[in-house]
């Protein structure tokens, strides 16, 4: 078992929330699922999972300088459904494809390996959120409905996680359809550029960060970061599901600090 590898996204985050990105990297897994596969939905060995789980869990704990977190997770299903979590329920495994949450001490995680991962903070940092968007989420509106959890979406920020980048992001005509159709006025000439010719008829390379920053902008929020980081490309930190098949998942997190007391 190597060293658990943590990413912190670059940025400009409020006092208070702390952001974080596993890799494959530092678990105990065995491949393909090597080796910090955090999904129990993926036929994985369930106690390889729970280890890996724990891995975190602790290293969550020393990064943030908080005892005893709670990891929310969800049963994630390409909708937008928005579960508010809660301390008190934090054990329960909804059915939903984004969280929102105003407590502190709760870790919020969505799985992906290949799906972007949208993190969020409001400016004040009291609230925060994040969603599973793949193509079906975004088009359906997850984005929108995370952001609307907020109290000010327009004074919010945005984060864009690893996601399957264009260079790799095949899809059928009637995705780009469904696209071009759900688009406004303002939207139509962004949306199609987000989709380049593929080699095949009938095929096309589509950008999900373009596409989500177009949803963000129509939710309110303009502060929007992260550059696409390709999990098909960068497979040795990432796992991605169209490039290996039978693979792990990885988790992008987001958690509220206590208010220190004297300021409480």
């Amino acid at each position: 078992m190597s060293e658990l590898y943590l990413l912190e996204p670059d940025w400009p985050l409020p006092a208070g929330v702390q952001a974080f990105v596993s890799t494959r990297l530092g678990g105990v897994s065995a491949a393909p699922y090597a080796s910090l596969n955090l999904g129990l939905h993926v036929d994985d060995d369930a106690q390889a999972v729970a280890q890996n789980r724990a891995l975190l869990l602790t290293e969550l704990e020393a990064r943030t300088g908080q005892r005893h977190l709670q990891v929310q997770w969800i049963r994630q299903v390409h909708g937008t459904v928005v579960h508010e979590a809660r301390a008190a329920t934090a054990a329960s495994v909804p059915e939903a494809d984004a969280i929102h949450c105003r407590e502190t001490g709760l870790v919020l995680a969505v799985m992906t390996a290949d799906c972007l991962p949208v993190l969020f903070a409001s400016d004040t940092g009291d609230e925060i959120a994040v969603a599973h968007a793949g193509w079906r989420g975004l088009l359906a509106g997850v984005l929108e409905a995370s952001a609307a959890r907020l109290r000010e979406p327009s004074a919010a920020l945005a984060w864009l996680g690893p996601a399957i980048g264009p260079c790799h992001f095949e899809v059928g005509d009637e995705v780009r359809a469904a696209f071009l159709n759900a688009a406004t006025a303002a939207e139509a000439a962004a949306t199609k550029a987000a989709f380049q010719n593929a080699p095949e008829p009938g095929k096309w390379f589509a950008d999900l960060y373009a596409l989500a920053r177009l949803r963000l902008a129509r939710a309110g929020l303009t502060r929007v970061y992260g550059a696409p980081r390709c999990t098909v490309c960068e497979a040795r930190l990432w796992y991605s599901y169209r490039g290996e098949g039978r693979t792990g998942r990885f988790a992008s997190l987001i958690v509220l600090a206590p208010v220190p007391k004297e300021m409480s």
